[in-house]
């Protein structure tokens, strides 16, 4: 499990270095001194690069060579292609499709913001999108559905659910895949994903719903008050498994989904002239000695 989260913060890295040199190479210039036009030939520039190289990176590293995208394959279809080298199912691209439509935005996120606050010091839109691979990147935030499919994964079986997870909760642990700093109900994601993943069926599918509502229940009882629910990457991990996805993919195929709206909001940011610029107040300790009155 450690080896595929290092693989997969690895195969951001070389997404973030690779995306950085193609801007480079392309002249890709700020977005204070570029016109409408040059800036949307940019964002589609920026947005149909990353899943060629997030899945020619993968193949690479894997001692593979990488695949060329097909012009008669929708989306979605190409990128499993890309990845995999074979031919996806039907129910494959549509299972893919409907994940990376639920992931592609959502609200100011930490590495949309951070796309937003970049794109409003004039930088170039590479660079924007690269900030907000480099915030993607933490387990906190993109680096989860691995981590939670790790925690189905360490469970093991039904009847170690409780154990497992008392132990860890009453630890201080975080459990994978619930809560979330917005919604105090169910991700509404993960609901749709869960369908997708009951589509499919099998043994991985009837274990997580097992693990998910006894989850729900301990995190109730061990948590009052807290409203612990699934959030998007409890069954964005299981879903992308069973696409043939590799666990070092995950990341970075929610890199692929979110670039179209990182590139989106950046396009609405350059639209604005003015910095993001917080203020900050100062909670440190007092000085060694009183400040001098002006």
């Amino acid at each position: 499990a450690q080896a595929g989260r290092r693989a997969g913060a690895g195969a951001l890295d070389g997404l973030r270095t690779a995306l950085s040199l193609a801007g480079s190479a392309r002249g890709v210039g700020p977005l204070y001194d570029a016109d409408e036009a040059t800036r949307i030939d940019d964002a589609l520039f920026a947005a149909a690069l990353t899943p060629t190289l997030a899945a020619a990176l993968h193949r690479l590293g894997q001692g593979l060579t990488p695949v060329a995208p097909r012009d008669d394959l929708p989306f979605a279809a190409n990128y499993l292609y890309m990845v995999t080298g074979t031919e996806p199912t039907p129910v494959q691209v549509r299972a893919i499709e409907r994940y990376l439509v639920c992931t592609v935005d959502h609200g100011f996120n930490a590495s949309t913001f951070t796309a937003r606050v970049i794109a409003s010091t004039g930088a170039d839109l590479v660079a924007c999108v690269v900030g907000a691979i480099g915030a993607l990147s933490g387990p906190l935030h993109g680096g989860a559905p691995s981590r939670a499919l790790d925690t189905l994964d360490a469970i093991g079986s039904p009847e170690r659910i409780d154990p497992w997870i008392r132990e860890h909760v009453l630890a201080g642990d975080r459990i994978m895949g619930f809560g979330h700093p917005v919604y105090r109900t169910e991700d509404p994601r993960s609901r749709l994903l869960r369908g997708v993943a009951q589509e499919f069926g099998g043994e991985l599918v009837s274990f997580a719903t097992q693990v998910e509502q006894r989850v729900v229940e301990l995190l109730a009882e061990l948590k009052p008050g807290r409203e612990l629910h699934t959030n998007v990457e409890f069954y964005a991990g299981v879903v992308m498994e069973l696409c043939g996805l590799a666990r070092e993919m995950f990341t970075p195929t929610f890199a692929v989904a979110r670039t179209l709206g990182w590139t989106a909001n950046i396009l609405e940011q350059a639209a604005d002239s003015k910095i993001i610029r917080p203020s900050a107040r100062y909670v440190g300790p007092p000085a060694p000695r009183p400040v001098p009155a002006p």
